[in-house]
């Protein structure tokens, strides 16, 4: 690496004052003894990566030419056997290419009628087991009843004010059951 420093009659070295593209001029800096600019300093590589540099790198390089015909010593690679792989392996693609084309795509089957014999029983879940996740987070519940309480309120004083003139059905439905969330509401608080 040729460094482009400069030394004068003091034995001081310096990078010598030099254009910028814009064209105005950087000073003349001066340096250490042993300095090197970061241009030249070289990139900082671990030893795992040097290594695998290493490895990947021929360890003599060859012309392209001299190289031996098969990589491993004795192996004998014959074209026939490729060939038929490659006969075998257009065939099931061929097949598989059929198979799909015949596919069609038609209605489910009709279920038919079954006698009460057969017929599976699904299990309704009974009001005991509806209890045993009330019972598991009835202060949770309890919140969402006032939540939803609250929500009532607010749409019913809108109502009042004028602020709602047509409430949609679904917002009347909502006003309606405010009643019966009072009544949970009532049941929860005795229960806690």
């Amino acid at each position: 690496m040729i460094s482009a420093n400069v030394r004068d009659e003091n034995g001081d070295t310096y990078i010598p004052a030099s254009q910028r593209p814009d064209g105005t001029w950087r000073k003349a800096r001066r340096i250490k003894e042993g300095y090197v600019p970061q241009e030249e300093v070289p990139l900082y590589e671990s030893k795992g990566k040097q290594f695998l540099n290493r490895q990947l790198k021929p360890a003599v390089a060859l012309p392209p030419g001299t190289t031996a015909h098969h990589s491993i010593p004795g192996l004998f690679i014959t074209e026939e056997k490729d060939k038929t792989n490659k006969r075998k392996q257009i065939k099931k693609m061929e097949t598989v290419a059929k198979q799909i084309s015949d596919i069609k795509i038609s209605e489910p089957p009709k279920p038919t009628k079954t006698n009460s014999s057969n017929v599976i029983s699904t299990k309704v879940p009974s009001e005991n087991e509806g209890n045993i996740q009330e019972a598991a987070d009835p202060a949770k519940k309890l919140r969402n009843l006032r939540k939803r309480l609250r929500e009532i309120e607010a749409l019913e004083e809108k109502v009042k004010n004028g602020e709602l003139a047509n409430p949609d059905p679904d917002q009347l439905k909502k006003i309606n059951r405010k009643a019966a969330l009072l009544v949970q509401i009532r049941e929860l608080e005795k229960k806690l």
